[in-house]
């Protein structure tokens, strides 16, 4: 039977550590929001609460799926590590920050395939010289990613004026979705019985796994703090970016994209710098493949039943011809099962070239 008292040895040094960070940020946040303290303040902690508890949803779910299988460890931690960015969402959608939340969707996918990746690639790089993964695996992941923005690109495109579905970007957005949803149960028997490329190989770490009830509690517990949190960090989003007079547009490509990804943030660079390639490919393509054709899809439906806005799949000229060119070039970068740190340079490059195509964007008003 776990005890307090043997909690902290069974977690490890590590996982104890950003299990204080997240309960005790989680538990500061509330505080200071009802004792009226600044939104700056309140939206600052609650970042920093978020991704702790991004971290160790994550942990959690390594052990998880090193309990079931490695095929399913890949799965687990894009699904899970997503739902930050879930919460949040929902939690803006219903504030009716719909522009913050599209971005925030495409910045997803953007932040992963160029700002995680590149960065992946130049730390592994440069550490390690050219490094090598599974190509056909990787491979199959860019090309769904790839066929995934695209079928995003068609609601824009068809209701433009003049063409045959304008005025129906609701309805058309609903149809995308459903389709997308389907793929994306389809693509999870499909991922388990795959091969490396959604896999980590065991080590002499397994042996020392969690029991399952404690990663389950740390799921649950890093789930549920994550909904309340989000809610705090969304009501002090607005007021804190309108302090700073910042873009809506930045605000969400850029600010809660990378906010929501924490988990892929740090253990797919970790994974890279230990040379763990085929781990690292499979995390970041994997979550931003599950942004695509699962987390968006499954917003607009929501949108529709929560209030504060409908969310379509609409997207201005510049956010469409960003995200189709960022699955492009990292389906380029990675199909010869290659990569090197010039070209994890070349996908930041990117990153920051669209990230400030938005910074003069109108301001964001509180």
């Amino acid at each position: 039977m776990q005890t307090l008292a043997t909690l902290p040895a069974t977690l490890g040094r590590t996982a104890s550590i950003v299990a204080v960070v997240a309960i005790v940020t989680t538990i500061l946040a509330f505080a200071i929001s009802g004792l009226g303290a600044s939104h700056t303040i309140v939206f600052i902690v609650s970042a920093v609460a978020l991704a702790a508890l991004a971290v160790l949803i994550g942990q959690g779910t390594d052990e998880l799926g090193q309990r079931f299988g490695p095929a399913t460890t890949g799965i687990l931690q894009s699904a899970l590590g997503n739902l930050p960015e879930l919460f949040i969402s929902i939690f803006a959608l219903r504030a009716g920050l719909v522009v913050v939340v599209q971005t925030a969707l495409i910045g997803s996918i953007l932040a992963n395939t160029l700002l995680v990746l590149g960065l992946a690639f130049l730390v592994g790089g440069l550490r390690h010289g050219t490094q090598t993964f599974h190509a056909p695996s990787v491979r199959t992941m860019a090309t769904l990613l790839l066929l995934a923005v695209a079928a995003l690109a068609i609601p824009t495109l068809a209701t433009a004026p003049g063409e045959p579905d304008a005025g129906h970007e609701i309805d058309l957005s609903v149809i995308v979705s459903i389709v997308l949803l389907v793929v994306f149960a389809a693509s999870i028997p499909f991922s388990l019985s795959g091969g490396r490329g959604v896999s980590v190989e065991r080590d002499a770490s397994t042996v020392n796994a969690w029991p399952l009830p404690l990663a389950l509690g740390v799921l649950a517990v890093g789930a549920v703090g994550a909904a309340l949190t989000s809610d705090l960090f969304v009501e002090a989003l607005k007021p804190t970016m309108a302090s700073l007079g910042l873009s809506e547009a930045f605000v969400g490509l850029v600010i809660v994209a990378i906010a929501g990804n924490a988990v892929e943030n740090l253990v797919g660079i970790q994974a890279a710098a230990a040379n763990k390639t085929d781990l690292a490919t499979s995390l970041i393509l994997n979550s931003a493949l599950q942004v695509a054709i699962a987390l968006t899809p499954a917003l607009v439906l929501i949108s529709l039943v929560i209030g504060g806005g409908a969310l379509t799949l609409v997207l201005s000229p510049l956010l469409l011809g960003a995200v189709f060119l960022a699955a492009l070039l990292a389906a380029v970068i990675v199909f010869d099962g290659e990569s090197t740190w010039l070209e994890g340079l070349a996908l930041l490059g990117l990153y920051l070239i669209i990230a400030a195509s938005v910074w003069y964007g109108p301001p964001i008003h509180a």
